[in-house]
């Protein structure tokens, strides 16, 4: 579940069709036709075909026309279903966010169990599309996935005792660090295929250079570290991830014990 944090840079923007026939292809309020052929697609079905072409392909890939090749049919076709890519966008994106039925994947433990199997999530979705990192997702239309996920956190942090909003900021908290972290992630993988050299790589080439500076006495502190402080093993996600909740753990303490 995504909380509309995804922000600034994006390429395309959540909301931008026609809201009203959004909502109603996203709830289904829309008037079926009872008479006629019956249709050879299916809303589901083009969503997901899209879901697909931007997860291959990037959202410069993904096109009313691209989505029509994928399903093997004429473009014209699918505006009896979509009006639009604007439209089309924001159906892909409450699919990609349709929360797990397994209770256990909110983690079994109380909030802070919940929160960190939220985190896991979410990284775990913004790897699986990264196109969602091109979005701006800071108006989302609100479609039953993204309210079933919003629903089934807040009922697991519910306990913690903090107010309405607060709630609501320690979502968004846990979002924008695990965007931060996506979008360094996936920026690395594109810079290793733009390029063309590993991360190993292209440390390697800076070596030389990097000692020579760190011999002339000009960064101390930064010399005296130990070799592996900038090793790929830490798990700085995890670190971080785990301090937050160590900080949102003594807020809810001191709220428990009246501070």
């Amino acid at each position: 579940m995504t909380s509309g944090t995804s922000g600034t840079g994006g390429t395309e923007t959540s909301g931008s069709g026609d809201i009203a026939r959004t909502l109603e292809l996203l709830w289904d309020t829309g008037r079926r036709p009872s008479r006629g052929p019956k249709p050879t697609l299916t809303l589901d079905r083009i969503v997901e075909a899209a879901v697909q072409v931007a997860d291959a392909e990037g959202l410069e890939g993904l096109s009313m026309r691209r989505v029509a090749a994928e399903l093997g049919t004429g473009t014209m076709s699918l505006y009896r279903y979509v009006p639009g890519k604007g439209e089309l966008l924001d159906l892909m994106l409450d699919r990609v966010q349709r929360p797990s039925e397994n209770p256990a994947d909110l983690g079994d433990g109380g909030w802070r169990a919940a929160l960190e199997a939220l985190a896991r999530a979410t990284l775990a979705l913004y790897r699986g599309h990264p196109w969602l990192l091109q979005v701006n997702q800071s108006r989302p239309i609100l479609g039953p996935s993204a309210l079933d996920g919003m629903e089934k956190v807040l009922t697991r942090i519910r306990p913690m005792g903090l107010s309405d909003p607060e709630l609501v900021s320690a979502i968004i908290m846990i979002d924008g660090y695990v965007v931060g972290a996506a979008r360094t992630q996936l920026y690395q993988l594109e810079a290793e295929r733009r390029t063309g050299l590993t991360d190993a790589e292209f440390w390697q080439a800076q070596v030389p250079v990097l000692e020579k500076a760190m011999a002339s006495g000009r960064y101390p502190v930064m010399a005296s570290l130990s070799e592996d402080a900038f090793g790929q093993d830490f798990d700085h996600f995890e670190f971080g991830l785990q301090r937050i909740l160590d900080g949102l753990e003594v807020l809810v303490e001191g709220r428990r014990n009246g501070g």
